[in-house]
């Protein structure tokens, strides 16, 4: 997708959605990694993570999109727009948009969330941990067995 196809994309959301236009510029931010889409305060234009786009679709979008918006909109009506903000959460459930985004599933490839892993010699019941355990000081959960790193 095209930066002018996602511009006409929030457009139509934001007339659709919100009985409001969006006078501003969408773009798609290629550096975007942790969030699916950000609202500059000082310019009202609105950054999307391309992304979330080629991994979930164009729905998965649409959602983002319009969280964003309700963070245009009610920033340009002068209420709250933050997170933390009731007019905010009013509002998400108003156009159901979510709060959150899906994690991306290529970033979370990259990186593994742990580095030990640890199994019960009894129950063989496993445990993923990112630090080292002491394993004369820790027992199993479950049996109180001895553990032993894999």
């Amino acid at each position: 997708m095209e930066n002018e196809t996602l511009q006409k994309l929030v457009e139509d959301l934001s007339i659709m959605n919100f009985q409001r236009p969006f006078l501003h510029k969408a773009t798609f931010n290629t550096r975007l990694r942790t969030t699916g889409g950000r609202y500059l305060l000082k310019t009202s234009n609105i950054e999307l993570n391309e992304l979330y786009y080629k991994e979930y679709g164009v729905e998965e979008l649409k959602g983002i999109i319009l969280h964003e918006l309700c963070h245009y909109h009610l920033h340009i009506m002068k209420k709250g727009y933050k997170h933390q903000d009731q007019d905010f959460k009013d509002l998400l459930k108003k156009v159901n948009a979510p709060r959150y985004c899906k994690p991306l599933i290529s970033i979370g490839k990259r990186t593994l969330p742990y580095k030990y892993k640890y199994i019960c010699t009894k129950c063989g019941q496993t445990y993923l941990r990112k630090r080292k355990m002491d394993l004369k000081r820790y027992v199993c959960g479950l049996c109180k067995s001895v553990l032993k790193q894999v």
